[in-house]
């Protein structure tokens, strides 16, 4: 019996790597699978590329990084019509992807140099005859495991930066996705011809963990937690570093005197963008009792308008056929547990789309607020004042962002978040910010990127001390005197004794 192949599942054809739309089965993109021995040659050839790419210096990776920028934003109808065949996002929903992405792009390209060059250090007293230097050199070669839900974005968050540091980069885009991920090694390619500096190795889970073992200086994640820790484990072997952006089950917090219609406009946002396939979107929400009425009703009749199909939609199909079960399972579990849908419900899920669905009174145990849903869904409890609020958002293992909706304590509430990021009657806005760190603490993973600290993230410290002139103080030395330990006994006393 021939089996059915579900669209949107990826297939592998004659050593070909089959991508298809999930909401027409339409094809993609055809891409060869890499054997573990392709992968190994893929991080030899970009290790001898990232050689003459570091050599470039700053201003030579600059130039040619905004020049990767301009053909992006020159292009951004193709690759958003390609992020909607192949992952069956919304036009509109990867433009806005693809502008993101086009902004760190510039941002890491302009900022490189002033982050990572080398700077003199102040030196202290007791070592004040030596002078002090830092910089910030490649690791050399970096492997990016990508995600199939902004497959624009998120590799682009880790590969622009990790280049702009000097780096070579071999990306393995998700199964679900090649088709974007090679677009974008091909278009870099256009604008560097010279040296692969920049290719990508397709296939399953076993092509990401070759690149794990395959002799890459750090590894770039971003997915569940659950492959987060498989990732960590196989890089492990070698002490291969990682950074790890993993899953999330972020919440909002309206407080009392929370503008309700901008709150519910972003909530609807947070939660429902890309079908809710984020990792930072909302997925719980706890609004304080006196506003939690009214605002469930600006979330529902916000909710209740958006349309749902292929095309012209505000929001697509559910990417991986997979999640779908997963939605369902959250959905029938809070209503059977006492949670009430306010809007869609069990018959909200019509593979592969599933409606939007607001749950509330859910039990704080159910798999709805706990799990990671990673679909069109929102769980909204009521609770006695700001401090449940933050007790509930904290509870989980999970740590990636947030969202507070309030005027006089919203920022400390904000601060109070076990998150790595928060944003204040926004959400999501943190992950368009170039100039911010991204990333989480717990189950989401660590490390960051984005920012002065994404490009650190993708190079090494190294600190150079250089002799200017005569020890007063001798120490590091066997030609000390009695005399000279002494003196130095008598001055730190002097200086750090009183």
């Amino acid at each position: 019996m021939t089996a059915v192949h579900v669209p949107g599942t990826p297939i592998i054809e004659d050593g070909r790597l089959v991508s298809t739309s999930p909401a027409t089965g339409a094809e993609a993109g055809r891409l060869p699978v890499a054997t573990a021995e392709d992968v190994g040659r893929a991080v030899d050839r970009a290790r001898a590329a990232g050689e003459w790419w570091a050599g470039l210096g700053f201003g030579g990776r600059r130039e040619r990084l905004l020049r990767w920028r301009s053909l992006l934003a020159r292009r951004i109808e193709e690759i958003a019509e390609l992020v909607h065949t192949e992952g069956g996002k919304p036009v509109a929903d990867a433009v806005v992807e693809v502008v993101t992405a086009v902004e760190h792009v510039d941002w890491a390209a302009r900022n490189a140099r002033r982050v990572l060059g080398p700077r003199r250090v102040r030196s202290r007293l007791v070592l004040a005859e030596f002078s002090a230097h830092l910089e910030y050199q490649p690791y050399g070669v970096v492997g990016v495991i990508g995600p199939w839900n902004y497959p624009v974005f998120t590799p682009i968050g880790s590969a622009a930066y990790a280049l702009a540091a000097g780096n070579a980069v071999v990306l393995k885009p998700s199964e679900y996705t090649p088709a974007v991920g090679q677009w974008l090694v091909d278009t870099f390619a256009e604008v560097v011809p010279e040296q692969p500096v920049f290719t990508a190795v397709h296939g399953l889970g076993d092509v990401g963990a070759a690149l794990c073992r395959s002799g890459v200086d750090k590894v770039a994640f971003t997915g569940s937690s659950a492959t987060a820790r498989k990732v960590m484990a196989a890089c492990a072997e070698s002490l291969t570093p990682v950074l790890l952006e993993a899953g999330g089950k972020d919440a909002m917090i309206v407080d009392v005197d929370a503008d309700l219609d901008a709150a519910a406009e972003a909530c609807v946002w947070g939660a429902l963008t890309n079908a809710g396939q984020t990792c930072i979107g909302i997925e719980r929400v706890y609004a304080v009792e006196p506003v939690f009425d009214a605002f469930v009703g600006k979330v529902v009749e916000r909710a209740g308008r958006l349309t749902v199909g292929p095309d012209n939609a505000d929001i697509g199909p559910i990417t991986m056929p997979s999640q779908v079960e997963v939605i369902r399972r959250h959905i029938d579990d809070a209503l059977s547990r006492g949670g009430r849908a306010v809007l869609g419900g069990a018959d909200a899920v019509q593979p592969p789309y599933v409606r939007p669905t607001v749950l509330v009174d859910v039990p704080e145990d159910s798999a709805a607020v706990r799990e990671e849903t990673f679909g069109p869904t929102l769980t909204i409890n009521r609770v006695r004042d700001a401090d449940e609020a933050v007790a509930r958002a904290n509870a989980l293992s999970y740590g990636l962002g947030g969202s507070v909706f309030g005027r006089r304590h919203a920022v400390a509430i904000a601060r109070r978040l076990r998150s790595g990021m928060a944003s204040v009657n926004s959400a999501l806005t943190f992950a368009g910010m170039s100039t911010l760190p991204f990333g989480g603490v717990g189950d989401s993973g660590f490390g960051r990127i984005h920012g002065e600290d994404g490009l650190r993230e993708f190079s090494r410290a190294k600190a150079i001390t250089r002799r200017r002139a005569r020890s007063l103080l001798p120490s590091t030395t066997f030609e000390r005197t009695p005399a000279d330990v002494a003196r130095l006994v008598k001055a730190i006393k002097v200086i750090y004794g009183r």
